[in-house]
């Protein structure tokens, strides 16, 4: 739908604009008064419009008494009524405004929630969030501000008509100049609105990216004195969005102008007609000629407006066909039809394999492993060996491209998304917390329902309550966003407690412990053995010396498990773990001298 040769309004952006309007119909009855109110508006300025004939003929010239008694109050009254046409339109219209980009957020929010988890690493996290604070607000334009300018405009312009034709269709032949010029403008500007919009939402993106890197690495930034960088960086992508809207505001400005210049030459003809000797000599009196004149006037800004309203438009329509877009992307597939109460945590990987689509890498190559119920099974190997991958098919955050994972005996596949889900609870390395209580973040979710009491032995099991207990308000405190107000290692013991309140049979631990200092770590690894008592483990460990005592440690090359025992066997064998561990011990004694 771009380039000069696209069609404005196609039956694809009436099939989106028709879609948007479907946001509104639920609020009909407040349209239905905000259209009176317009009514009422664009009604006031045509009565008022009407009354310079008589004001000027009766009034001035004749003196009539009758007029010079009844005028001011009839004009007092008149712009009464359109004041209370004008807050009625502009509020009511504003409601509905307002209501549809809510509802439109909330559905855009509603389908990230339940997109796959590959989705949010196929396009910058920055568009993401623009989506929902940028560009639904554009939808708002198009949804009830340019529906207001449109309905009362409009009527405004057929009043003014209608008044002009009333008192003289001789010269209401001007507007024959002004309506084909204006109507070749408009078609123009929608053009050129339309491009750019799409190339505006992007960039949007693009700032709101760069943000929330700055902001989130702002530690970085200072050590590494990249300052200047990121301002540069920063400079750059708004220095793109100003020229975006610079181009915006010129097309603007030059349908303004273009449609002053035109309504100049159409009120130079109403004159040159008006003032010709046989018009004259059929006594034109000074109000119709005035009040033709006033109408006209009273006409342009209107449609100056319906001029411009066509970049609110196609904002609008732009931001909608991205926000469908999003809307109506398929969900993460769950073709599950079994609920699984409670596994007993006998899992089997079978040739398991998983590409990548977006790069098209084989991170997984025929992995064979069986973990046992209640067994700990450690994964270790370098960056990039494919432990991530193979925990990530777990929860099916990931599909394997080829073999099958089997659970309690049936392919994983069959259970419901939601119910293997909460077989499964999850400490990883990056842990998350939310901007709310220490016990909101701990029974978070589906774990909402737990009592104080529960929280409290949660948190006291993850080693977490000695902390916890010098807060200002105990489990009641707020973290911070992020909870960047505890250290790592409280963080992690938060999302610990979160772990054992789950009380999940199968549990992933993804580093947990990795980057922590000794005492965080020794309280840390007390409360995961806590955890990890008669569950299915699976851990990923930086440090060997963390999974000495797993049931099997299972080494891991180029997608591919090439060892696996237990620490004694694997050290025994003289292989790819035994050479990780001499690296680790002698990097440790090194450390030590």
């Amino acid at each position: 739908m771009s380039g000069s040769k696209t069609a404005i309004w196609d039956a694809h952006t009436w099939v989106i604009y028709r879609r948007l309007l479907g946001y509104s119909k639920r609020y009909w009855m407040v349209g239905l008064i905000a259209l009176v109110g317009m009514i009422l508006d664009g009604g006031g300025l045509a009565a008022f419009t009407e009354l310079i004939q008589p004001m000027i003929d009766n009034l001035f010239k004749e003196k009539d008494a009758y007029l010079i008694f009844w005028m001011p109050i009839w004009i007092i009254g008149i712009f009464f009524v359109r004041s209370i046409g004008t807050f009625i339109s502009n509020y009511g219209m504003s409601y509905i405004g307002r209501h549809v980009v809510q509802s439109i957020q909330r559905d855009v929010f509603a389908s990230y929630l339940r997109l796959p988890a590959a989705y949010f690493g196929s396009e910058p996290s920055g568009q993401q969030i623009s989506r929902i604070t940028y560009t639904s607000e554009q939808v708002a334009a198009a949804a009830s501000d340019a529906a207001k300018i449109g309905i009362t405009d409009g009527f405004t312009v057929l009043a003014m008509l209608y008044v002009m034709l009333h008192k003289s269709p001789y010269l209401t032949l001007s507007l024959l100049i002004m309506v084909p010029a204006i109507a070749l403008v408009a078609t123009v500007v929608s053009r050129r609105y339309r491009q750019i919009s799409r190339r505006i939402q992007g960039s949007m993106g693009s700032v709101t990216g760069t943000v929330e890197e700055t902001v989130g690495a702002n530690r970085e930034v200072r050590i590494y004195g990249g300052q200047a960088h990121e301002a540069g960086r920063f400079d750059e992508v708004t220095s793109h969005t100003r020229r975006l809207n610079l181009k915006i505001a010129a097309t603007n400005a030059a349908s303004s102008s273009t449609v002053q210049q035109v309504a100049a030459c159409a009120l130079a003809a109403l004159v040159f007609l008006g003032t010709r000797p046989a018009v004259l000599d059929n006594a034109m009196t000074p109000g119709v000629f005035f009040a033709v004149l006033t109408a006209m006037g009273t006409m342009l800004p209107s449609l100056k407006r319906l001029t411009n309203v066509q970049s609110n438009i196609q904002r609008g329509m732009s931001a909608a066909e991205d926000l469908f877009e999003i809307i109506d992307l398929p969900p993460e597939t769950d073709r599950g039809t079994r609920v699984l109460e409670r596994t007993r945590g006998d899992l089997c990987f079978e040739d398991v394999r998983l590409t990548y689509v977006r790069n098209d890498f084989p991170a997984l190559r025929g992995v064979d492993l069986h973990c046992a119920p209640g067994t700990v099974t450690a994964l270790v190997g370098r960056s990039g060996s494919g432990k991530s991958s193979l925990v990530s098919l777990l929860p099916r955050f990931n599909e394997p491209s080829g073999g099958r994972i089997v659970l309690d005996g049936e392919n994983y596949e069959d259970y419901t998304l939601a119910s293997l889900r909460r077989q499964i609870a999850w400490v990883g390395q990056s842990v998350v917390l939310f901007d709310d209580t220490v016990a909101n973040n701990i029974a978070y979710g589906e774990l909402a329902g737990a009592s104080e009491a529960e929280i409290v032995a949660a948190a006291e099991a993850a080693n977490a309550m000695e902390f916890i207990a010098r807060l200002p308000k105990g489990i009641h405190s707020h973290i911070g966003e992020g909870g960047n107000q505890l250290s790592g290692g409280q963080r992690q013991r938060i999302a610990i407690a979160r772990a054992i309140l789950k009380n999940a049979p199968i549990l992933v631990l993804d580093e947990a412990t990795s980057a922590l200092d000794t005492e965080s770590e020794r309280l840390i690894q007390q409360a995961l053995q806590q955890l990890m008592r008669d569950r299915t483990t699976l851990v990923i460990a930086h440090r060997l010396s963390t999974i000495e005592g797993a049931d099997q440690i299972a080494v891991m090359e180029q997608g591919r498990i090439v060892e696996r025992g237990s620490h004694a066997e694997l050290l025994a064998l003289g292989g790819h773990y035994a050479a990780l561990h001499r690296m680790q011990f002698h990097d440790a004694n090194q450390g030590g001298d």
